[in-house]
């Protein structure tokens, strides 16, 4: 099995078809020291979280992972809390940066995995509607092949595994969003032990964290944002304003950086012997912290068909990945969608539309019912 890229989505299919019995060789463009800082989504689902301790990646996960039971939304100066165990049966989810799930993977795919090959720049894929499937790289200077049996593209959405596919037999959806996240790191502690999503006229803002020492904190900018023009004063004094009830404790602002928001899926993610998971087929829009679950949900269900197929002979769970993960995919969407537009403040928004998202946030909070659907969605469906 041929992986290309060594992110979370990578890492763990490889992990997984190892504990199987299945040989890989993954591929990662950049260097080791690039990939453990990557710094991305931290908000773990229920299944993600399992699925992590299940193949031996749990260790540091439940040592130093906040499990919260909870979230907060607040709007027009009141914050309204779900209890999402109460309201799922059970789940929950875990906050753990990506960074440090990266380390735990690559440690244990150096230490017992197949080869990890960093620096490997995937420059094509050909063959995929043949048996062996080859992936052409440069690695220390030259060129090489790799020749596979299966091929899975986990290079993310600018990668090159999509291209091996035709493009007339594949199909794109997209959305765009007039808006984007300027995103925060900060050396102070959080200022709730819960996620808080905001709405507010000035737009929206999430307070959020990666430890108990660093908050992740985001604001809702235009579009083509400098990430220059925010001084770290006026980043402070804005989430001041649209938190309005409270003031986030401040500290020394480490990273900042511009995240656009989108809406991608790629049908079908299977051509021939060549697959696409996570980013590499399918994009949401953070609000719903639905990617990096989408991406692990990709490579479980991918590695269970790989075994079945190894196991038995049988293609059926390989035959059907596609159309299974898509029927996931399709429902994060939509959750996504609702989170952000319900949330955020759109460029000439009415009057009207800020009191349909405002009838809406209280649907939310003051039906179990609704407040059920949303909870059940951000926790991870089964």
């Amino acid at each position: 099995m041929g992986i290309i890229g060594g992110g979370p989505a990578g890492l763990l299919l490889a992990r997984l078809l190892h504990r199987s019995g299945i040989d890989s060789v993954v591929l990662e463009r950049r260097d080791r020291a690039y990939v453990e800082r990557r710094q991305r989504a931290g908000v773990l689902e229920q299944g993600t979280a399992d699925t992590l301790r299940d193949c031996g990646a749990g260790e540091r996960l439940d040592r130093q992972g906040l499990v919260h039971h909870g979230i907060r939304l607040h709007y027009g100066r009141r914050s309204h809390r779900l209890d999402l165990r109460a309201l799922t049966g059970g789940r929950s989810v875990v906050v753990y940066a990506q960074t440090e799930l990266v380390k735990d993977l690559i440690a244990l795919q150096l230490a017992d995995g197949g080869p990890l090959v960093f620096g490997a720049r995937a420059l094509a894929v050909t063959g995929a509607d043949t048996a062996r499937p080859v992936v052409h790289y440069a690695h220390g200077g030259r060129e090489h092949t790799l020749t596979c049996d299966y091929v899975v593209g986990c290079d993310g959405f600018h990668g090159i595994t999509r291209d091996a596919v035709p493009a007339g037999t594949r199909r794109t959806y997209e959305r765009g969003y007039p808006y984007s996240w300027l995103g925060i790191l900060a050396g102070v502690p959080p200022s709730c032990d819960e996620l808080v999503y905001a709405h507010s006229e000035r737009g929206f803002a999430l307070f959020s964290m990666r430890s108990p020492t660093v908050s992740r904190l985001y604001l809702q900018v235009p579009n083509g944002t400098d990430p220059a023009d925010w001084p770290d004063e006026r980043i402070w004094d804005e989430l001041d304003a649209r938190a309005a009830t409270w003031q986030p404790a401040r500290g020394p602002v480490t990273a900042k950086s511009v995240l656009p928001m989108r809406s991608v899926v790629t049908e079908p993610m299977r051509y021939g012997r060549v697959l696409l998971a996570g980013d590499a087929a399918h994009l949401v829009p953070p609000t719903g912290a639905k990617g990096l679950n989408l991406a692990v949900a990709d490579v479980t269900e991918l590695a269970r068909a790989f075994a079945r197929l190894k196991d038995s002979g049988s293609a059926e769970l390989l035959d059907g990945w596609s159309d299974t993960c898509l029927r996931r995919v399709w429902r994060a969407e939509h959750f996504s969608y609702s989170m952000t537009t319900m949330l955020h403040t759109a460029p000439g928004q009415s009057a009207f539309d800020t009191r349909l998202q405002l009838s809406q946030l209280d649907r939310v909070t003051s039906s179990p019912h609704a407040a059920a659907e949303l909870a059940e969605n951000y926790t991870g469906l089964p």
